[in-house]
Formats: C-alpha cells, sequence, structure tokens
C-alpha cells in the first residue's frame, strides 16, 4: 500500500507537465515539483500562500477574470490557454494552460495541467516540419514514380520501334535477295554457256544498289551516333548540288506516278558543305515525299534566301503526319506506319540520318503538317558563306593508257565467291588477276613473282589484312607492291588502321570496279597520288 502511494507521488511529482489544484477563489492547495521548478518557487512556498492571480502579470489576471473564470463556471472546463505565469525573479514564462473544474468532498477545485508554451511551440514547429517533409517526400515518390512510368514507356515504345526495324530490315533485305535468287536461278536453266541478258544485268545492278544503300544508311546513322562521321567541308553552290539531285531523283518519282516542281533561284546560294552529304540529304527528303505520296501526287523542291540563311523546303501533298508524330518524327526507328502497311518499304532511318548530317553542317531540320491526309513540309536551314572570290576551273584527268602486257594483280580474300568474281572484273578491265584464299598462300604467290597489286581482303582465317601487308612490307620487294584494303569496315578509324599497315588505297564493300580502276592503275603506272 505504501509502495502504491509513493508510485502515484511520484508520477503527481515528476510529471512532465506542471500540475496544480486551486480553490475556487485561486487558493493553491497543491503543486508539484515540475511547476515549482518552472516559476522559481518550493512547493511550501505556494501552497497556502499563493493565489493563482498572485502568480500572473495584470492582463493575464484580467484574462482570468473575465474569460477563464466564466468557463470554467459555466461548461467546468478550459483547454489550452496561453498565459504568462511570473516567476519568482518577475520574469514572465509563457505557459499553456488547461483546467477542469470538479466537486471533491462537497470543495469545488480546479485541477491545472500547465505545459511551456516554448516547448509546445518547438514541438508544434517539429511537427509541421516532420509533416512538411512527409509531404514533400510524397511528392517526389510520385514525381519519381510518373518519372519511371514515362521512362517505362519510353522504353516500351523504343523496343516496339527497334522490333519493328528489325523486321523490316529483314523485310528489306529480303526484297533484293528474292530478284537476285530468281535472276542466278534462270541464268542457271539457261546453262553455263549462256550469257545473261542485259535485262537480267539492270535487275542485279538495281538490286545490288539497293542492298548497299539500306547497309550505307545504317553504317551512316551509327556513325552519326558516335560522332565518328567526317564531313569534307568546301564552298560549294547550294542551287547546283539542289538541281543536280532533283535530276536524280526524277526518274524514280516518274516511275511512281508523281510528278516533281522545282523552284531554284537563277542566282547561287552559297554555302559550306559535304556535297555527296547535301546531296544525300536532299535526296532522302525527296525519296521520304515520294514513299508516303499517292500516284499522281506533286512534290515541290524548293530553295531560297531567308533571314541571311539558305533555306530548302521539300513539300508534297500525301499521306501527312498525325500531330502526336511531329515531335518524333526524326526519331531512330521513328515510321508513320508498321512496315506491312506500306508497300515501298524503308527503315524509319531515313530523317534521322536527315536530322544528324544537317546538324554536322550547324543546320537544322524540321518538319510540319496540317494532319493525315494533308501533306507535309520538311525545312532545311543552312548557314550561308561568302561567295569564292574567283571560281577554279579543274581539268579533268586525262585517262591513262594501259601497258602492252596486262599489270599483274594478286586478289586475297577468304571469300571464294567474292574472290573469283573480283578476278573476273580485273581481268575484263585488262588486269592479270591471281586469287589466293589465305594469307599464308598469299605470300607464297606474292613471294614467287610479285605482282603490281595486291587487293587484300581484312577479315583473314590465318592471318588478319594488317598482318600481311606488314610481311609484305617487310620483304625486300614489297615496297614496290601497291596494296588496297577491301573491307566492309569504312570508318575513319579503319582508314588509318589500313595507312598504319602500309595500304596504298582503302575500299569499302561492294567495291566499285570503275573507281578501284582509276585509283589503282596510276599507282601502278608511278603516279604519285597515294592516300
Amino acid at each position: 500500500m505504501r509502495e502504491r502511494r509513493s508510485s502515484g507521488w511520484d508520477l503527481w511529482e515528476d510529471a512532465p507537465c506542471g500540475l496544480l489544484i486551486a480553490a475556487a477563489d485561486g487558493t493553491v492547495m497543491r503543486v508539484n515539483a515540475t511547476l515549482s521548478r518552472w516559476i522559481g518557487y518550493e512547493p511550501s512556498e505556494l501552497v497556502a500562500h499563493k493565489r493563482l492571480p498572485e502568480l500572473m502579470p495584470m492582463g493575464a489576471r484580467v484574462f482570468l477574470q473575465t474569460h477563464w473564470t466564466p468557463l470554467l463556471q459555466i461548461q467546468g472546463s478550459v483547454s489550452e490557454v496561453q498565459l504568462d505565469l511570473l516567476h519568482k525573479d518577475g520574469r514572465r514564462v509563457p505557459m499553456m494552460l488547461s483546467a477542469i473544474r470538479r466537486e471533491r468532498n462537497g470543495v469545488l477545485q480546479d485541477e491545472i495541467a500547465v505545459l511551456m508554451a516554448s516547448d509546445r511551440k518547438l514541438y508544434e514547429r517539429e511537427i509541421l516540419a516532420a509533416r512538411a517533409k512527409a509531404e514533400a517526400a510524397a511528392n517526389d515518390l510520385e514525381l519519381a514514380q510518373n518519372r519511371l512510368r514515362q521512362a517505362n514507356e519510353a522504353m516500351a515504345a523504343e523496343d516496339r520501334r527497334k522490333d519493328e526495324f528489325l523486321a523490316t530490315l529483314a523485310h528489306e533485305l529480303r526484297n533484293p535477295l528474292a530478284p537476285l535468287s530468281n535472276v542466278i536461278a534462270t541464268m542457271e536453266l539457261r546453262g553455263a554457256d549462256a550469257p545473261p541478258s542485259a535485262r537480267e544485268l539492270a535487275v542485279l545492278t538495281r538490286q545490288v544498289t539497293q542492298m548497299t544503300r539500306l547497309v550505307d544508311d545504317l553504317m551512316n546513322v551509327s556513325r552519326i551516333s558516335q560522332g565518328k562521321i567526317d564531313l569534307r567541308l568546301e564552298p560549294a553552290d547550294l542551287v547546283q548540288a539542289l538541281r543536280f539531285v532533283a535530276e536524280e531523283a526524277l526518274s524514280s518519282i516518274h516511275a511512281a506516278g508523281q510528278s516533281l516542281r522545282v523552284d531554284l533561284p537563277p542566282y547561287p546560294i552559297w554555302g559550306n558543305v559535304d556535297r555527296a552529304r547535301l546531296t544525300q540529304i536532299v535526296a532522302n527528303l525527296l525519296n521520304n515525299a515520294s514513299k508516303y505520296s499517292h500516284s499522281g501526287a506533286y512534290i515541290d523542291l524548293v530553295a531560297r534566301i531567308v533571314d541571311g540563311g539558305a533555306v530548302i523546303e521539300v513539300t508534297d501533298d500525301g499521306m501527312g503526319i498525325p500531330a502526336d508524330q511531329l515531335d518524333n518524327i526524326f526519331d531512330m526507328f521513328s515510321q508513320l506506319t508498321p512496315a506491312l502497311d506500306r508497300a515501298q518499304g524503308g527503315l524509319g532511318i531515313g530523317l534521322s540520318l536527315v536530322k544528324g548530317l544537317v546538324a554536322l553542317h550547324g543546320g537544322e531540320v524540321s518538319a510540319r503538317s496540317a494532319g493525315v491526309g494533308q501533306g507535309s513540309c520538311f525545312t532545311v536551314r543552312l548557314p550561308l558563306i561568302e561567295a569564292p572570290a574567283a571560281t577554279v576551273a579543274v581539268e579533268p584527268i586525262a585517262p591513262t593508257t594501259a601497258a602492252s602486257q596486262p599489270a599483274s594483280v594478286v586478289i586475297v580474300d577468304d571469300n571464294v565467291d567474292a574472290a573469283e568474281t573480283l578476278a573476273a572484273a580485273m581481268e575484263m578491265l585488262g588486269y592479270l588477276p591471281v586469287v589466293a584464299n589465305t594469307g599464308r598462300d598469299a605470300l607464297r604467290v606474292i613471294g614467287q613473282s610479285p605482282p603490281g597489286a595486291a587487293i587484300l581482303d581484312i577479315g583473314l582465317p590465318d592471318m588478319n589484312g594488317y598482318e600481311l601487308a606488314r610481311k609484305i612490307r617487310g620483304e625486300p620487294w614489297g615496297s614496290a607492291i601497291v596494296l588496297v584494303a577491301a573491307t566492309g569496315w569504312g570508318q575513319e578509324s579503319d582508314k588509318q588502321a589500313a595507312r598504319d599497315a602500309g595500304f596504298d588505297l582503302h575500299f569499302t564493300k561492294p567495291l566499285d570496279f570503275m573507281k578501284l580502276d582509276q585509283q589503282l592503275r596510276p599507282l601502278m603506272t608511278g603516279a604519285s597520288a597515294v592516300r
């Protein structure tokens, strides 16, 4: 029993808030150690010696008289009223008071709980700060979830575009393979002695050109994305270049039953451009306009000077561009409709290639359309330069006369078909070809009778073409041989690796035989044009 009283007394005395019991007239009947300590008194100095109003400044006494006491009389309680209490040394101590009026043993008394207002305010501030942090964290979480959802949606869309691109790539590569296979089968049925017809040769040429264009576009987009494409910039008349592109595109546009209208100024527009890449840019836009336009459609190629810059526009009255696709029309793998819905095909990389090449020229490209079925307009803006002071006439290089004896060429390629067809082409061009399919065979053949030139594949089974070139250059007879690298790798780093290994020329497969002949023959006859 004594322990319970002691425990109850301890709870009263050491409570975390001040506790006070006052008579109806305000006389302090009991007070705990916590409140006594806060206002600087001993409990014995307060009990039966002080009245509650005496512990308050004048303003608080007035409030006690006008509000506190009437509320206790009417409703029997007062909650969370902030009043100052006077410390024994005269300081004001902000307090938060709550009171209940009870009748015990026939006597009314006020039981009052007191909190330090500064502690309460600190607690409230901490609560508010914690709430603000929680709300900020919730907002951050919501933003993160939204970003994650958007990223997932973008990744899913990218995956869909890539899947469609791979399916389209397979479709587009099979398209040329079908006529190639048909021509070969026809030639086999007719017999080995029968020469191919002009029609068959035309089919082979068109389809190989198409496959080459597809691979070149893929390589160019990859090189642009990696920052590995180099431009050969030079002053050029854009009007003249555009006229050439229009003439080149005219036959395919007419074949599609469409019309090309060209509106170019009668004066030159000068820009610092890579002529081949500018041709590629405009040709892609014209091809795109034709692909997405119906038979009978009109395609316009217009050039003019606007605000000190060159503006090139390709406009069509074809299928148009939906508003929700205008923002991503230049993205990689972007296609307006699935490949199976379009007879014309395409990889969906042409406009991405255009954007990259235009950016490398310091320009910009944009697209606009009124919507589906309303046609579209692609606008290229390029910086202008001052017209050159004088036009330098370049004399054409006179063709060289072949030597009386055919020039010998060793062709090294582990692909037997590629080696033999290249040998046949070189023979028709007036060379005496010899074929080797490995590096060791090549060294043996070349060592027995050093040729005027050797065309080396880089990917050989026993040693790569770079090693073979170094071995040839290391022989006493090796310095006089013209070495040509023939490879599927055409980046600048590959060309530099070829030069470092001792090659004189670098060609990317498939080889252009006429261009090879034009560059190879002068080197074999002692010309100094070495790349």
